[in-house]
């Protein structure tokens, strides 16, 4: 009776569209107490031991590292060396629309802010030299995917919080499966505009460029390196990202001031005060439910419908498309890959290679209606309708998919280079 009430009782806050952290806030209090016969003390310990974790504050400096570049000249600088090294390509600027955003995905790890970053240079741009608005639209919504697989990615520190997952790992996983997408992406713009003028390299341009984005180029090696070194932990790479690029912008470049970084550092708090609660309430629901035992519970039901890992697979990326599809994705994750990784560890899924499924996944959900995250920004930045970036995203869909497919049936991709 008392879990029918609580039911109902989520039920009518869904319905009255209340905010996602109160309905989980409520579900949680409403586990400990009724269901549980916990304590509500116990829910508030939790919390704060979700939050006392070192590793939550590299959220926070990758989102104003990404925001102090995107403020400042960064990221036009590797979009001016993109552009002059893709010249000799057919659809060259799409190319290097593309690559911008991968190298940009590696300082930001954030697909909002590689989106707008490279969308807001590289939209005028394509229109300007004949590509189609539908075509342009969907590449730069796409694209901005790839800031939440390339490494270092944001996403990827709650999962590895929820799931105990190493975060490093995750970040060297998601190396190859993220230049994957970007490769299938770019030459989906090469198919496309085959028949387009290119021009020559320009050799003055190519070296001017370089000359520009030399600092712009150098962050992705000092994070990854320092990564893949081990010399920089995640929350240490987050650091010096944060460090390095107000340096760049404040004292080389010259581009950001004091004011500008006050605002960068209000809007960022603002994400993170919707960010952090929903992981802490999330750890608080995981642990009371790992002491009933439901995972355990839930793996025993769903043992008796799927009876091997390929089974479990298909499954698994049909839930999370389709939670990608209505959820964002923290709230996908939090939610999601507690309940998600006993099952794949029960079928023999690595967890890292499962981390790097379930971030692509929710990545496909940033483009997919009805909720996709790119869509509406899309739609504010480029002053389109809600059914035009529908329309013009759903190749990109595709694309995306058949990437997913091979992530997926091909563990390798992700696991070579932590093996």
């Amino acid at each position: 009776m008392n879990a029918l009430f609580g039911a109902a009782a989520l039920f009518a806050l869904v319905l009255l569209r209340q905010p996602l952290l109160l309905i989980l806030a409520a579900g949680t209090a409403f586990v400990h107490v009724v269901l549980a016969n916990s304590k509500f003390d116990y829910m508030i310990q939790d919390v704060w031991t979700a939050l006392d974790k070192e590793i939550l504050l590299a959220i926070p400096m990758f989102l104003l590292a990404g925001a102090v570049m995107t403020r400042g000249s960064i990221a036009k600088r590797l979009i001016r060396i993109m552009i002059a090294l893709t010249a000799p390509i057919p659809g060259g600027i799409s190319v290097a629309t593309v690559l911008s955003c991968a190298i940009f995905a590696a300082i930001s790890g954030s697909s909002i802010v590689t989106m707008l970053a490279v969308g807001t240079v590289m939209f005028p741009a394509l229109i300007s030299n004949g590509y189609p608005r539908s075509f342009s639209i969907g590449l730069i919504c796409a694209s901005g995917t790839l800031g939440i697989i390339i490494p270092p990615s944001i996403p990827m520190i709650p999962f590895g919080i929820m799931t105990e997952t190493s975060i490093t790992k995750l970040f060297l996983a998601g190396i190859v499966p993220g230049l994957l997408l970007a490769f299938l992406l770019a030459g989906y713009s090469v198919l496309v505009n085959r028949h387009r003028d290119r021009s020559n390299w320009d050799k003055d341009e190519i070296l001017a460029s370089i000359r520009s984005g030399f600092f712009a180029l150098a962050l992705p090696v000092l994070l990854l390196g320092g990564i893949y070194s081990g010399y920089f932990t995640p929350t240490e790479a987050a650091a010096a990202a944060l460090v390095y690029s107000l340096i760049v912008e404040g004292l080389i470049h010259r581009e950001i001031g004091f004011r500008d970084f006050y605002e960068i550092v209000g809007s960022t708090a603002s994400l993170m005060g919707m960010l952090l609660p929903l992981v802490a309430f999330a750890t608080s629901l995981s642990v009371i439910m790992d002491y009933e035992r439901v995972p355990q519970a839930i793996v025993a039901w769903v043992q008796t419908f799927i009876d091997s890992r390929t089974t479990f697979l298909i499954a698994a990326n049909a839930i999370l498309l389709l939670a990608g599809c209505v959820m964002d994705v923290g709230s996908a994750i939090v939610i999601l890959a507690p309940l998600l990784m006993p099952l794949a560890l029960v079928y023999g899924v690595d967890p890292v290679h499962f981390g790097i499924v379930m971030t692509v996944n929710l990545e496909i959900g940033y483009i997919t209606p009805p909720v996709g995250l790119n869509l509406f920004v899309a739609i504010a930045a480029f002053k389109a309708s809600f059914s035009e970036v529908c329309r013009s995203v759903l190749p990109f869909i595709v694309i995306l998919l058949f990437g997913l497919l091979l992530i997926t049936a091909v563990p390798a991709l992700s696991l070579w280079v932590i093996s």
